[in-house]
């Protein structure tokens, strides 16, 4: 659960980061546009999440699919994308209902978003999520096996890889992720370099509430901030 936002605490929390976002993008030389801002919603209520959406947020993105199936009638228009580990077996609920999925982390699950996705008569945008850190607790393709796989998937129907996504290890500094932002920006651009077809390499997605400028300067064109927009969140 999430303690209860205040329109006007939302509003304080939402110029701030705007204006941390808005500077990163200066910095790094990138023009407006070419980075997105995606609001982490997991645990914010409906109301909150809509109040967001009217006060400028364009993309919303979701962890869990519980969650996600929950709110999503109740959400005014926006782009809705999904962010967290997707069990195989609730793929059905997601695809068709999102954009872009950025957390694909395996062959298998590939399968079978490109499963629902042709019975659904549809091609469903994902991402490819990178173990960047090599951590045994997280999920996600191992960085020298990239590219095999992306080649792998790039020939189901129903799928469009149109990127990668990373959650890098928790650093007590957070300018120590910058290190892991410059090794995906590569594995990135070596990717988009080898030109395989149904793999665009436009989507790079990392960054986070502590860390998102550095991702930014580091090449990101999505970051995923929760924490700084809606506050921290209690679980129970």
């Amino acid at each position: 659960m999430m303690e209860k936002l205040s329109p006007e605490e939302f509003d304080e929390n939402y110029k701030r980061v705007t204006e941390r976002f808005n500077n990163a993008v200066f910095r790094s030389g990138r023009k407006d546009g070419e980075v997105k801002l995606l609001a982490a919603t997991k645990t914010v209520d409906a109301d909150t999440i809509n109040y967001a959406i009217k006060s400028g947020v364009k993309y919303i993105g979701e962890n869990k699919v519980q969650e996600f199936k929950a709110k999503y009638p109740d959400i005014i228009p926006v782009h809705h994308h999904f962010i967290g580990h997707l069990q195989t077996n609730k793929v059905k609920d997601i695809v068709g209902r999102v954009e872009l999925i950025h957390s694909v982390d395996s062959l298998r699950l590939a399968e079978a978003v490109s499963a629902q996705s042709k019975k659904l008569g549809t091609v469903t945008d994902i991402l490819l999520e990178v173990n960047i850190g090599g951590e045994e607790s997280k999920s996600g393709f191992k960085p020298f096996e990239v590219i095999e796989n992306a080649e792998k998937i790039a020939e189901m129907e129903g799928v469009s890889v149109k990127g990668l996504m990373t959650i890098p290890p928790v650093c007590e500094n957070d300018e120590n992720n910058r290190k892991y932002f410059k090794k995906m920006y590569n594995l990135f651009i070596d990717i988009s370099a080898q030109k395989i077809d149904n793999i665009s390499m436009d989507v790079l997605s990392m960054g986070m509430s502590d860390d998102f400028e550095t991702a930014i300067e580091e090449g990101a064109t999505i970051v995923r901030v929760g924490t700084a927009l809606f506050g921290k969140r209690l679980y129970i």
